[in-house]
């Protein structure tokens, strides 16, 4: 998790100072996901680094929303020929969503998810990305989705501080979305 320890307006960009205990690795230029959203590393002192959100990342993302303090899921680009140990994720948020329901199922939590419709669909045993957690689809409609989340990802990601009503970043599964746009290609 990374805490946004500063926000700075610089036109109609965004530059978010956070902390993380791995800054130290971090290097300028890097491609790191806030919440699923790629950001570069622009700046980096002692134990924060700066990223800059521009025009369209702050509407298309929670990005714009984020106050200092807040946390965010934190997570480093995949090295070339280490294992992909979830779905493939780009960093690049198709749209926000809304938490609807959250159940507590003693052990685990179902959260539901509402979009507004696009082109961007959910299947049952899919992919899907929440602030950047890649997670399976449980349940699949037009307009919302749920997932199922374990005690581990629960108490390490933001899931913990969802509620009704949060507004949540959503990159749909890349397979899934070439396919729905050859099909509209194809007036099918």
């Amino acid at each position: 998790l990374s805490e946004v320890k500063k926000i700075e307006k610089d036109g109609s960009n965004v530059h978010f100072t956070f902390s993380n205990k791995l800054t130290s690795e971090l290097k300028i230029d890097q491609s790191v996901a806030h919440n699923g959203v790629c950001l570069t590393v622009v700046s980096i002192m002692d134990d924060c680094y700066i990223v800059t959100a521009i025009e369209e990342t702050l509407i298309r993302s929670n990005m714009a929303q984020l106050k200092v303090g807040d946390l965010v899921n934190f997570e480093r680009c995949t090295k070339i020929g280490d294992r992909l140990d979830g779905h493939i994720v780009q960093g690049h948020v198709d749209q926000i969503g809304t938490c609807s329901k959250v159940e507590n199922k003693n052990g685990s939590w179902n959260f539901h998810f509402s979009y507004k419709a696009s082109s961007n669909i959910t299947v049952e045993k899919g992919s899907i990305t929440i602030n950047g957690v890649s997670l399976t689809v449980v349940n699949s409609t037009k307009e919302g989705f749920s997932v199922s989340i374990i005690p581990y990802t629960y108490e390490n990601t933001v899931f913990k501080e969802i509620t009704i009503g949060t507004i949540v970043n959503l990159e749909f599964d890349i397979v899934g979305k070439y396919v729905a746009r050859l099909f509209e290609l194809k007036g099918l």
